[in-house]
């Protein structure tokens, strides 16, 4: 098969949807001109069932679902924003509070190690009577 059968095909394919696309509108016109010409002799007690929202008035209610849809979202984000902000606020706090907290366990621990090596020094006396464990 070549390039140019192809195309023929496309070709033929295109004009066969094509005028499947005229006829389906043909078809459309003749239905809703006789829908039309009927609708004038239908008597008046019948109720003729409502017809769907036009296409139009669909796209204008889906643009709107999203516009809310999309504020719905927004608000969401205004809201972990601010819960991130109230966060962070309390970190800080929390944060100021550990500084002391540091510095106090520093203090603590060279005052440990100060008295630790007071006590091991005191315990090795120059005649060496401490350096034996108790008996």
């Amino acid at each position: 098969m070549t390039e140019g059968d192809n195309g023929d095909r496309s070709a033929a394919h295109g004009g066969l949807v094509g005028r499947s696309i005229d006829e389906f509108v043909n078809q459309l016109r003749g239905f809703s001109d006789r829908a039309r010409s009927l609708a004038g002799a239908v008597p008046q007690k019948l109720n003729l069932p409502a017809l769907p929202s036009p296409p139009g008035a669909m796209s204008a209610a889906q643009l709107r679902a999203v516009k809310d849809m999309v504020t719905a979202q927004r608000s969401s984000m205004a809201a972990v924003r601010a819960q991130l902000d109230a966060f962070d606020q309390q970190l800080a706090v929390f944060e100021r509070v550990l500084d002391p907290l540091v510095e106090w366990s520093s203090t603590w621990a060279r005052l440990e190690e100060a008295v630790g090596d007071f006590v091991r020094t005191g315990e090795r006396r120059p005649d060496g009577a401490g350096d034996q464990p108790p008996a």
